[in-house]
């Protein structure tokens, strides 16, 4: 039986040529980048040349780029970091959505409590932080702002030029998680507008343990993993240079052919989101159109998502619930019930991402097998709602 992977929200096959550029750097060019030798001097060369890779792709001064060992630690030096260096008796108010990933959410509920003066907002309906959501969060006080470029389970991309603006304009520091749009969109972080942005390997075809933090040149933030001066004194720990290389050579080839590979994509996608919405009871989750050209996200009333996992597992197909951080919680997704999302509605909920894998036959087979399992689950279920019981969602 052939598998055919379609949760690439959760990570991301390597690309065969980012692991041919990564090979050298176990095994021949393996030296500490710190050292004053001539093994460390041929990595700090190959550190800096991934870092101007990175920096010309971001638009920035390469000092402005910290590699990290993942997005989830990069939203962390983002918050805590900023908190830390920037906090004051004028300034002390920050805000994040309700739905953001919990590498985003965490830190701030920590801070809550903490005695830190935060605020959890909510998004629309469709999971947008809309302007106006936005402007009415901000305080005369506000600090910082986390908001994420996408959702990483519904797909909603948010107006982060715009909300930047409107930031910039009130003085709030404004960081974004780029993680699901780093191979989808233009990360020009001067265009965008933005203080900081995070960005990670594992989702955009290349290496796992690998991510990096902009931050602004002249915005203070303070390290939260000590011990060396490496990466300009904010990240101690030796690089990881063989991750580095190819998380920048990823990223190249990401963004080189994002408008070919977004058309694709949206063509699957969108075939795909026709033929599921044929299923009676059957919703899109989401904004329709300011989504990611790979995420389809849809509930099926009276079922229940880790069935139809398990039963489309059975069949070759690797779909997911939600979150890949979040699948040992038998709680509704934090993103679904955020967006207002009865409990009754969010249960029946899978997240299907395509990738560069994905093709046009695995899409017509997925379609060929999904409306048996949902019937099946359906069968089995003890309840028996109709579209009548949530006309909100149906």
């Amino acid at each position: 039986m052939s598998k055919v992977f379609l949760d690439n929200a959760a990570t991301t096959k390597t690309d065969p040529r980012v692991v041919e550029k990564m090979l050298p750097f176990f095994t021949e060019n393996f030296g500490n980048p710190s050292g004053m030798h001539a093994f460390s001097r041929q990595a700090k060369c190959v550190l800096s040349e991934a870092r101007q890779t990175v920096a010309d792709i971001l638009n920035c001064d390469p000092t402005e780029i910290i590699f990290t060992g993942s997005g989830t630690e990069s939203d962390n030096l983002a918050i805590f970091g900023t908190v830390e260096a920037n906090l004051s008796d004028k300034k002390n108010h920050l805000f994040t959505s309700r739905i953001e990933h919990h590498a985003v959410l965490y830190p701030f509920e920590k801070l809550k409590r903490q005695g830190k003066n935060v605020d959890i907002i909510s998004p629309n309906q469709e999971g947008e932080i809309t302007s106006e959501i936005f402007t009415k969060a901000i305080k005369p006080n506000t600090l910082f702002a986390s908001i994420a470029l996408a959702n990483n389970e519904i797909g909603t991309v948010n107006d982060i030029k715009g909300l930047a603006k409107i930031a910039q304009k009130k003085e709030v520091i404004f960081h974004t998680d780029g993680c699901q749009g780093g191979g989808t969109y233009d990360l020009d972080v001067k265009k965008l507008g933005i203080d900081l942005l995070t960005l990670n390997g594992s989702k955009i075809s290349g290496p796992k343990g690998v991510g990096l933090l902009f931050k602004r040149k002249g915005l203070r933030i303070a390290p939260q993993i000590i011990g060396g001066a490496q990466e300009w004194g904010l990240r101690a720990g030796t690089e990881n240079v063989a991750g580095i290389v190819g998380f920048a050579e990823a990223l190249r080839l990401s963004q080189e052919n994002k408008e070919t590979e977004n058309k694709r994509l949206l063509t699957l996608q969108q075939k795909l989101i026709r033929g599921l919405l044929q299923i009676p009871l059957t919703r899109l989750n989401g904004h329709p159109t300011k989504r990611l050209p790979n995420n389809i996200h849809v509930s099926f009333l009276n079922t229940e998502g880790e069935s139809l996992l398990l039963m489309l597992d059975k069949l070759g197909f690797a779909v997911a619930t939600g979150s890949a951080c979040s699948t040992e919680s038998l709680e509704p997704s934090h993103v679904l019930t955020g967006i207002g999302m009865p409990h009754e509605v969010a249960h029946g909920s899978l997240r299907i991402t395509l990738g560069k894998g994905t093709t046009e036959k695995n899409i017509d087979n997925f379609l060929k097998d999904v409306p048996s399992v949902v019937e099946k689950v359906r069968k089995m279920s003890p309840v028996n709602f109709t579209a009548e019981d949530f006309k909100e969602w149906f």
